[in-house]
């Protein structure tokens, strides 16, 4: 299926626009999370229909989005980066020490986005996980996705599980993350500015990284990564009979793979008490069942793509997925100035209902903002940047 190139792969739209819906799924998923600002109004001032609403807005937000904006996110990282090698290798050029100076500079993308965000930045562990492409550009497909299946079967969670199996002695290694958020907030609830910054760049990037180490999320993106590279490598975004042929079997088996999937994650991290099941087997179906809904997702995105009729109606996700990088850094800013005490403070009077909305209208300032800035330019203010300084010393 892989065509020789003679010069730069072609772009592919519905790439971009896969990629804008994986962005605003995050933001609206920030919002309603008050950017990981766990601040919100008590029930008891609210109406109760507004409580109501509020349940239902965050049960359908979290089950529907949740680690789904994400993952795609992560696919198109690894797709993105394959398409860059191959455009390199056809002019004679090998890609990877280029792409680990631009995962450096990517890491900086992070600093800076973690200013105004508490959590930490999913960008830093791009940046860290991201080396595995390096590592892995010039093997076979073959190879790539044996790893790749390796990664995503969470290796860790099972070795803690099996090894509490053989030896009822075993203890988890101790998770710190949720001490370091902590600290983080209390900081962020004195609305001293500096304080706020620095603690955000320091304990907040530990803390993400730590979460995503603790959690399985450090091997399940570098899963996430080569899928998106063999998925460029197969061609498999073209819109060509085979590759529908091929994204309908896969909606159909991840559709029905999805429900049994999701009943055991119920049991396993909803139901069951036992710590020791929810942080070893019951992170394993959490991930696997988002994973087969991201591929839900996906396929249903790329079948649908293929009518005209849904391309008008989509087309300005195309417009947000190309400043993607210049959105997701945005959006940190502008939900720092609304929800938080350096700006104003509006989580205390923002429920889940409520901050959704406040996510729309982030989302349509940016899209606006977008289709301004793209009048007049190419790229994205930082997708630029990162694109100079990417090819900088380059003839």
């Amino acid at each position: 299926m892989q065509q020789e190139l003679a010069g730069k792969t072609p772009r592919i739209e519905m790439v971009d626009a896969l990629r804008g819906f994986a962005v605003i799924a995050i933001v609206l998923i920030h919002s309603v999370e008050h950017f990981i600002y766990p601040v919100y109004p008590d029930p008891i001032t609210q109406p109760e229909w507004l409580n109501i609403l509020d349940k239902g807005v965050f049960s359908v937000i979290f089950s529907l989005i949740a680690g789904k904006g994400y993952a795609i996110f992560s696919i198109l990282f690894g797709f993105t980066f394959a398409i860059q090698f191959r455009n390199q290798q056809n002019k004679g050029n090998d890609f990877g020490v280029r792409f680990l100076w631009r995962l450096l500079l990517l890491a900086g993308f992070a600093t800076l986005n973690a200013m105004f965000f508490p959590g930490g930045d999913v960008l830093l562990l791009y940046a860290i996980v991201g080396v595995i492409l390096f590592v892995v550009r010039k093997w076979n497909d073959k190879a790539i996705f044996i790893v790749t299946i390796l990664l995503l079967l969470q290796p860790m969670q099972w070795f803690y599980y099996i090894s509490g199996l053989v030896n009822p002695e075993f203890t988890l290694p101790e998770q710190i993350n949720g001490a370091l958020y902590a600290q983080i907030i209390e900081i962020n609830k004195s609305g001293e500015f500096l304080p706020f910054i620095w603690a955000n760049i320091t304990t907040g990037q530990l803390a993400s990284f730590l979460w995503a180490v603790e959690g399985g999320r450090f091997l399940q993106t570098a899963g996430l990564f080569l899928l998106g590279l063999l998925i460029s490598r197969r061609q498999l975004f073209n819109s060509t009979p085979e590759n529908i042929k091929f994204w309908t079997k896969t909606l159909i088996v991840c559709a029905i793979l999805f429900a049994p999937m999701y009943q055991l994650k119920v049991e396993l991290l909803d139901t069951n008490s036992d710590l020791f099941i929810k942080n070893t087997v019951g992170v394993i179906f959490d991930m696997w069942q988002k994973l087969l809904f991201t591929f839900v997702l996906i396929a249903s995105f790329i079948i649908l793509y293929q009518k005209e009729a849904f391309q008008k109606k989509i087309s300005w996700f195309r417009v947000y997925g190309k400043m993607s990088l210049t959105n997701y850094i945005s959006q940190s800013f502008i939900g720092a100035l609304i929800f938080f005490p350096i700006g104003l403070n509006l989580s205390p009077y923002c429920g889940f209902t409520n901050s959704l909305i406040v996510g729309c209208i982030i989302v349509a300032l940016q899209l606006q903002f977008c289709k301004w800035w793209q009048k007049s330019h190419k790229q994205g203010p930082l997708e630029k940047i990162w694109h100079k300084l990417t090819w900088i010393g380059q003839k």
